[in-house]
């Protein structure tokens, strides 16, 4: 039987300080060569997720932006894309007449890119472009309407709850949505999706690639709810979110001590 394991990334692969650390490098790069199938789903961009997982040198398909995308490790070629219909861009005029102003990620002439306006832009969105000072994706833009531009697939909000929660409530049931603190920051972040773009879809086509049986998965959020919800085996890290645990199999230790490379080590056959 071949069986497929899948990680999240912050919060479970990842330590607190947003790395892997050279157990779990060491550990997945070995186990891959012996034959185990694994990948990881985030919500980060294929970029981050390379740069903070730069010790996993194994050759793995790759689930990024929350399912949004598939994408093979070696050669960067998208696999699988989910990207929204015309209707988005109505979301987007109702986020503005919210007062919420998103970074937006799409494909402009071919080229990946996340676009903002600088000057409405909240504290926690400063702070999440600082923390990618240096981007190749960054795109600065003149004016709520150049946020439209393009192929989009991605819309992060960043703001006060009281904002975020009724277009959440708006929105979860026509779109992909997730609405949760930053465990980095504790800022309130919404992020919407087509609905076709989750962990779990793009798991279930990356099964059915794979030619693969069983599913493992690994979590910490609840936006790996779903995720849990589809597999055969879900194991969530001791730090992980409450809501989450309750569709755990079991619960193993945290990410700081390496709680996923030590059950696989323990459990791959």
């Amino acid at each position: 039987m071949r069986n497929l394991y899948v990680s999240d990334l912050d919060g479970t692969l990842l330590r607190s300080n947003e790395t892997t650390s050279e157990y779990t490098n060491s550990v997945i790069n070995s186990l891959v060569d012996k034959g185990m199938i694994f990948s990881y789903a985030t919500a980060r961009s294929l970029i981050t997720a390379k740069k903070v997982t730069k010790g996993i040198e194994a050759k793995i398909p790759l689930i990024v932006y929350n399912g949004a995308f598939v994408i093979d490790n070696v050669t960067e070629k998208i696999l699988v894309a989910n990207y929204f219909d015309d209707s988005v861009h109505s979301v987007l005029e109702d986020l503005f007449c919210n007062g919420v102003y998103p970074i937006v990620y799409a494909y402009i002439n071919g080229a990946e890119k996340f676009s903002f306006v600088p000057e409405l832009c909240t504290k926690g969105v400063e702070m999440f472009l600082n923390s990618r000072k240096g981007d190749i994706r960054t795109n600065e833009v003149n004016s709520l309407c150049d946020l439209h531009e393009g192929d989009i697939f991605y819309i992060t909000c960043i703001d006060e709850p009281e904002k975020l929660k009724p277009l959440y409530e708006k929105y979860k049931d026509r779109y992909h949505c997730v609405y949760q603190t930053d465990i980095y920051t504790n800022e309130q972040w919404l992020e919407i999706m087509p609905l076709e773009a989750s962990k779990s879809n793009a798991v279930k086509q990356l099964k059915a690639m794979l030619d693969c049986e069983k599913l493992i998965v690994f979590g910490d959020g609840k936006n790996d709810i779903d995720m849990f919800q589809m597999a055969d085996e879900s194991y969530a890290v001791a730090n992980a979110h409450d809501d989450l645990k309750k569709y755990a199999t079991e619960v193993i230790l945290s990410n700081d001590e390496d709680g996923v490379a030590k059950w696989l080590e323990d459990n791959f056959r």
